[in-house]
């Protein structure tokens, strides 16, 4: 199939934005939520366990019913955000669903009450199936605000934060990039631009970093004012709110502990020594002194051939979950077969990619731009593991069991990358395929554990400059990025001037009231290494528990879902083990140079 033909069917969910279904929607939504007001408010807490579920229950009814059309206008806005229709309705219904939520900011609040006053309730049979999502409620409890406090917070986040993260989306995705490409000058879209860091020519990677970097730093006053204010809007939200740090709020979404995620990051810090043992062999397989940050994430030299086809990485990413068991790539076969993939770059489309659930379809749809390079068939994989969680939550839970913190949520994806892996090495013909799959694996897993670490790091020097009254202007963050970059590389990278501004282009530093982003893809890195292990060890007796922590969705903490599969989080080394499995793929490396 030609790339410029692979766009999402989104049929299922309406014929288009000018769908009537879509007006009944919103209007069935909104008496939905206006009923359940004038059912619950004031009432939750003296409701019985039996009153409580009916409330829970009849919540789920009215996700279902608002989900389609949220989902609907966040996919058409992904795809093209340049669209007039498009902005319209993805504003028509962020307004609606800002509307909504102060409409219904009693519920959390009103629940929050009754467990404190009963918390008995949370182990109650009849409550049974919303145990642990009734447990994360009650830990939020100290933090929960006044109603018209959550309603003021809505209505500033609105044409606040959120638009600052709008802006940073919309800035990417509008812009057009003059890069060098083997020598002829191109001006390109930024999905274009950016599938070109990883090209086989070193040249043509110089001018994609120098250009998309140089011309994202001649507006880092634009996206300062844009983190400054986001940053410090949060510090003042989390002393509003009775958080000690600014990450405790991130802890309590991720159903973590400080103690946990203290001794991950220590455990990163130890091995940054591997990384940049790594790094250092890959500049000898280069034919370099030292790597350059266009070389990271580069192919090997002689590896230029490894270019797919759409078809191609269908193919191989169906064999490769199939070789992990036949029923375990049913999703994936589902995803092609329904078309919700969009794979095809184009100006306006929303960078980077994302997989987003349909539950209401025991589905999801997945964005891309797929350019043909080994990482982007990497990509795809990853997306797909992300849709292979959604349909196993999807058939064995209900709506509010479904929304699983983020050090969870990438269980299924890495695996599928590491699936993949094993694919490529059995089928490689040569020591140079094994080389070129062994040190992509490795790029992708250094760039997710170390340089994913750095950002963590740089975070928090952020919060630390406002707590200091520091001012954050450009070249003041730009000095904490550089300063937590280099503890992560060290010697082992030569930086150009540019990439001073790389910061500016995370999405995930702008996103309203998700502080912390990037630490559980650090979690999820070690943990799912240490499930391969596992996996490796067991073989195919393995195959049912990663289907059944998979299956448990949010209805288990992570802690739970670790011994689902006999792995303990909580233990002061257990990190290490995720290192060893890392240090196991270098040594293959190693043994084949």
């Amino acid at each position: 199939m030609s790339i410029q033909q692979v766009t999402w069917d989104l049929s299922e969910l309406f014929s288009g934005m000018n769908d009537p279904k879509i007006s009944q929607a919103i209007t069935e939504a909104t008496a939905m939520a206006a009923n359940f007001e004038k059912k619950y408010r004031g009432k939750i807490p003296d409701l019985t366990p039996e009153g409580l579920l009916g409330c829970l229950q009849d919540l789920e009814s009215f996700n279902q019913k608002f989900s389609n059309v949220g989902l609907y206008a966040g996919l058409v806005f992904a795809a093209n955000m340049t669209l007039p229709e498009a902005q319209t309705l993805n504003d028509k219904i962020s307004k609606l669903e800002a509307q909504i939520s102060k409409q219904l900011a009693f519920y959390r609040i009103e629940l929050g009450a009754l467990l404190k006053n009963k918390p008995q309730f949370i182990s109650n049979p009849v409550l049974a199936n919303y145990r642990h999502m009734l447990e994360r409620v009650y830990r939020r409890i100290e933090h929960q605000l006044s109603e018209i406090e959550e309603q003021l917070i809505i209505e500033k986040d609105q044409f606040g934060v959120n638009s600052w993260e709008e802006l940073q989306s919309k800035w990417l995705n509008t812009r057009t990039f003059e890069v060098t490409v083997m020598g002829e000058k191109k001006s390109l879209n930024y999905g274009e631009a950016n599938g070109l860091l990883q090209h086989s020519d070193r040249a043509t990677r110089e001018s994609a970093n120098r250009s998309i970097y140089g011309l994202l730093g001649k507006d880092g006053e634009i996206f300062s004012a844009a983190l400054r204010s986001i940053c410090n809007d949060w510090v003042t939200v989390s002393k509003r709110r009775k958080y000690q740090t600014p990450l405790e709020a991130s802890l309590i979404n991720n159903d973590t502990e400080q103690t946990i995620i203290n001794n991950l990051l220590a455990s990163i810090e130890e091995g940054t020594k591997t990384y940049r043992h790594y790094l250092k062999i890959k500049a000898k397989l280069m034919n370099l002194p030292v790597l350059g940050n266009h070389d990271i994430v580069a192919p090997l030299p002689g590896t230029s051939e490894l270019k797919f086809t759409y078809d191609q990485a269908q193919d191989l990413i169906i064999r490769a979950y199939s070789r992990f068991d036949p029923d375990y790539a049913e999703a994936v076969k589902e995803m092609f077969t329904k078309r919700h993939i969009d794979a095809t770059p184009r100006f306006g489309k929303r960078n980077g990619a994302f997989c987003a659930n349909y539950y209401n379809g025991k589905s999801a749809y997945i964005l891309q731009s797929f350019n043909g390079t080994l990482s982007d068939v990497f990509t795809l994989a990853h997306e797909l593991g992300h849709a292979t969680h959604d349909w196993y939550m999807g058939h064995n839970q209900t709506p509010l069991n479904v929304s699983v913190p983020s050090i969870v949520a990438e269980t299924a994806s890495i695996f599928g990358e590491l699936l993949l892996t094993d694919l490529l090495l059995v089928e490689a013909k040569t020591n140079a395929e094994r080389k070129a799959v062994l040190c992509l694996v490795l790029d992708e897993a250094g760039m997710t554990a170390f340089q994913v670490t750095a950002r963590v790091w740089f975070e928090q020097a952020l919060y630390n400059s406002v707590e200091q009254d520091e001012f954050l202007d450009y070249k003041t963050i730009c000095s904490h990025w550089t300063k937590a970059r280099d503890c992560i590389f060290g010697d082992a990278i030569e930086w150009f001037p540019e990439m001073e501004a790389e910061w500016t282009m995370k999405p995930h530093y702008y996103m309203a009231n998700y502080r912390f982003y990037n630490y559980p893809y650090v979690y999820a890195q070690m943990f799912v290494y240490s499930l391969y292990e596992r996996y490796l060890e067991e073989g195919k007796a393995f195959v049912p528990k990663l289907k059944k922590a998979l299956s448990a969705g949010s209805s288990l903490s992570p802690l739970e879902i670790g011994q689902t599969v006999s792995l303990n989080p909580q233990a002061p080394d257990f990190w290490n083990g995720g290192l060893k499995v890392f240090e196991d793929f270098i040594k293959d490396l190693e043994k084949i140079m």
